[in-house]
């Protein structure tokens, strides 16, 4: 049998150095060590660890830190206990306790609660021991804080001390061994500061973060990243009690941006979706989707006519259509003509009967398939002809013969058969931007009435409509009943101080299940935090957050979200003045 020679190590000198010139870019430039910080740089870092945990510990115990609006770092070292070992000692401190218990009984003391249950929970580990249900570890879980200033880490000590005391869980600073506890949280796999705790499987695995506070699902549409844990939101908001959005934000922080975003993914899941474009932000996604673009304005050759009526369903009668369109028609004539006297509702209640009456259109009728409805302009003949209709048949001639007949008084000559259907209404006068709004939104809820499928209905600048009792109270029966026919209802408004007075707003808003706040102005962000219970925290998140930045609201659940898009996704959904001169520049040079 021959001796193999000891083999020497020999090193390159070139890979040697390096290795010495990596270490150097990856090495602070200095170090400082206190009692109880590191400072590296003109960064503080304090390392916290745990010492106690209480007999339960509910899982995701840990997510209010993981969740929490600071720079957190943290470790945990696990070491499995070899079983056999533990075992013989579980089995020593049964031996104690139950002798414990025995001496009480012989000198004629009560029971000892305490001693039971240790006995309990000693015979039931050794059992799960035994049988490999369990398994106990050595545990160590360090948090490292950062700040700016020594008072910063010591108010994130203080915050996190609470959050933990909360749930008995406890935790010192590593005094005196801040370099170790620094070390150990490095993602190195060495524990220097060995300040670990008994724990077996279960009570373990609910410190593990894998289920952390987000808005992950396994079906729906990415909207963003988890700014607090870079997890994916994704979510299906036809998944909630209903499918209602609601999005606020001051001008440029990113609604139409994330809205945009929202319906080219939901198309992919074969959505429909319709969309109420005020400025004329939408074209170019329309364009690129292969949807329909209708441009509603008093000189455009797309119209719609608030007399039409929509098919009558199996389960609805034609006599309850009929009175559903005139009251809607009302409504709108209210957000046209102004204030009304209850003489003149009356006597427009009754000028809207006999004008459909003129053309065969009465409640005996079982269907209105193959009836041409009328115009405004048979209404006002009606109101012209009708004791007490004079002054209301004057106040509407602008919409018939006037400046405005150009808009109402017409057949309608658009359809929904396009997958994405955009009504732009950006040449509308400011007068007539809630007339157009109202008309266009019913014309959509006659439609979506016909069949039943999964449609998003998005309301850009929906304010407008606020302004109005009748429209907002119209705009609020369709978000209050779009639920019942698969309709999803995202409202957007950056005129938040509007939309927060208006009841019909709180309404909304309270109706609405999914919300995202975009960045907010000092002015409304106080009413904001009222609204939606938010901490000083997030308060202060929305008046410093970035375009595409805000808080994600679903159900009880809410995140702060970092809106993000793809290459392509971002070509086609912007609406940064600087790139679209540069896109459009591009595509004329193609």
């Amino acid at each position: 049998m021959t001796k193999s020679k000891p083999t020497t190590k020999v090193e390159n000198p070139d890979m040697k150095k390096k290795q010495e010139l990596l270490l150097d870019l990856i090495a602070p430039a200095a170090l400082k060590v206190d009692a109880s910080y590191v400072r590296v740089g003109d960064i503080y870092a304090r390392t916290l660890f745990v010492y106690n945990y209480p007999r339960f510990l509910n899982q995701n115990w840990l997510a209010p830190i993981i969740n929490l609006g600071r720079t957190v770092d943290i470790s945990m070292h696990v070491h499995p206990m070899p079983t056999g070992e533990v075992l013989r000692k579980l089995q020593r401190q049964l031996t104690s306790v139950q002798a414990e218990m025995l001496e009480r009984e012989e000198k004629g003391l009560i029971r000892d609660p305490v001693l039971e249950a240790a006995q309990r929970n000693i015979e039931n580990l050794r059992d799960h021991l035994q049988t490999s249900e369990e398994k106990m570890f050595k545990f160590g879980l360090y948090l490292i804080i950062y700040g700016k200033a020594q008072n910063e880490i010591d108010d994130a000590e203080n915050e996190i001390r609470s959050i933990l005391e909360s749930k008995l869980v406890l935790i010192k600073p590593a005094l005196y061994q801040q370099t170790a506890g620094f070390e150990a949280a490095l993602p190195l796999g060495y524990d220097m500061l060995a300040m670990n705790t008994q724990l077996n499987t279960s009570p373990l695995s609910s410190a593990l973060p894998f289920v952390s506070f987000d808005l992950s699902s396994d079906k729906g549409i990415l909207y963003g990243i988890n700014r607090h844990n870079s997890s994916l939101i994704l979510f299906d908001r036809f998944s909630l009690e209903n499918a209602n959005t609601v999005l606020l934000g001051t001008s440029g922080g990113g609604k139409s941006y994330a809205v945009k975003l929202e319906i080219l993914r939901s198309m992919m899941l074969g959505n429909d979706v319709i969309v109420i474009d005020p400025e004329n932000e939408y074209q170019y996604l329309a364009e690129a989707a292969g949807g329909s673009f209708f441009h509603v304005s008093l000189t455009g050759r797309d119209h719609i006519n608030p007399f039409d009526l929509p098919p009558v369903a199996p389960n609805e009668r034609a006599e309850d259509v009929l009175r559903s369109n005139i009251i809607t028609v009302i409504g709108l004539l209210k957000v046209m003509l102004g204030y009304m006297s209850p003489e003149e509702e009356s006597v427009l209640n009754e000028a809207i009967n006999q004008t459909y009456a003129a053309r065969d259109i009465t409640p005996d009728r079982k269907n209105f398939e193959g009836v041409t409805p009328p115009l405004m302009g048979d209404l006002q003949t009606e109101l012209e002809n009708m004791k007490g209709g004079e002054s209301l048949a004057l106040r509407l001639q602008k919409y018939t013969s006037g400046v405005y007949s150009g808009f109402l008084n017409q057949q309608s000559n658009i359809n929904l058969n396009k997958q994405l259907v955009i009504f732009n209404i950006r040449d509308m006068e400011d007068e007539l931007r809630p007339v157009a709004m109202y008309m266009i939104i019913n014309y959509i809820w006659a439609n979506i009435r016909r069949e039943l499928k999964r449609r998003i209905l998005a309301i850009d600048e929906a304010w407008w409509m606020l302004q109005h009792e009748a429209s907002a109270a119209f705009l609020f029966g369709i978000v209050k009943r779009a639920r019942k026919y698969f309709l999803g209802v995202t409202t957007i408004s950056q005129d938040i101080a509007d939309f927060m007075r208006s009841d019909y707003g709180q309404a909304i808003i309270s109706n609405s299940s999914l919300q995202m706040l975009m960045k907010q102005s000092p002015a409304v962000i106080d009413a904001i935090q009222r609204t939606f219970n938010l901490t000083d925290e997030e308060k202060f998140l929305l008046l410093e957050a970035n375009v595409g930045e805000g808080l994600f609201f679903a159900g009880t659940k809410h995140v702060a979200i970092k809106v993000v898009a793809s290459y392509i996704e971002d070509q086609i959904i912007t609406s940064d003045p600087e790139q679209l001169l540069k896109i459009k520049k591009a595509r004329e040079e193609l």
